[in-house]
């Protein structure tokens, strides 16, 4: 690492500079903290027949876990760029692109991974069926990393045996590199579904912020 030369910042100036620079990873979306949700899912009770890998060739150690309000497991981070073609998520930038996304908007379009917030799914299988948990397309999700909170809806499935993926726009949030190929984080990613939510609609991040919101807080409440 090549070594950066000193800077001095007036004492007065110091302050507001610092500000300036921080990080926005370190930003904190919605008013109920990680710390709070994560207490709540200290404990797993599994509710799948088996258990998912985080990724090809892995061993098969995630559960899903149930408690009351939501599911929720701990993985990986893996980069969905699935879904509209865009300037970072196309065939260029991803060699396993897809133009299209198991959920759609509320005007029918594939979803666009770039600027929506979403998770992935793993497919229905013997193993755990989503819906029959009540999480399904436009379902609402708190996922947390490193002591951040991103809410996000439901937009995809992957792979029966597989668990850990989001929208390029999620890890973006998160502070976590979004490139499709060298991108992803290796572990430490908890994912709570709020069982039976619905975003309305599905791409208004906005709304969703702030239904995720209200169901954090009857969530750590409860």
């Amino acid at each position: 690492m090549r070594a950066l030369n000193p800077v001095l910042i007036p004492a007065a100036l110091a302050p507001v500079l610092l500000a300036t620079v921080a990080p926005p990873a370190l930003a904190q979306e919605g008013g109920v903290g990680a710390a709070a949700l994560l207490a709540k899912v200290r404990h797993c009770k599994q509710i799948s027949r088996g258990k998912y890998r985080a990724d090809d060739g892995t061993a098969a150690n995630i559960p899903v876990c149930g408690t009351r309000g939501a599911v929720f497991w701990k993985a990986d981070l893996d980069i969905d760029c699935d879904g509209r073609q865009s300037r970072r998520c196309s065939k260029r930038t991803d060699p396993y692109f897809q133009p299209t996304t198991a959920f759609q908007d509320s005007r029918g379009r594939h979803l666009d991974s770039a600027s929506l917030p979403y998770v992935v799914v793993p497919g229905a299988s013997r193993i755990w069926n989503h819906a029959k948990s009540g999480v399904w397309g436009g379902g609402i999700a708190a996922v947390i990393y490193r002591g951040k909170v991103q809410y996000a809806v439901v937009g995809d499935t992957g792979p029966t045996d597989l668990a850990g993926e989001a929208s390029y726009a999620t890890a973006r949030a998160l502070g976590i590199n979004p490139d499709p190929v060298r991108g992803g984080a290796p572990g430490g990613v908890t994912y709570i579904f709020f069982t039976k939510s619905q975003a309305r609609p599905l791409e208004n991040h906005k709304a969703t912020v702030r239904t995720g919101e209200a169901l954090a807080r009857r969530f750590v409440g409860g």
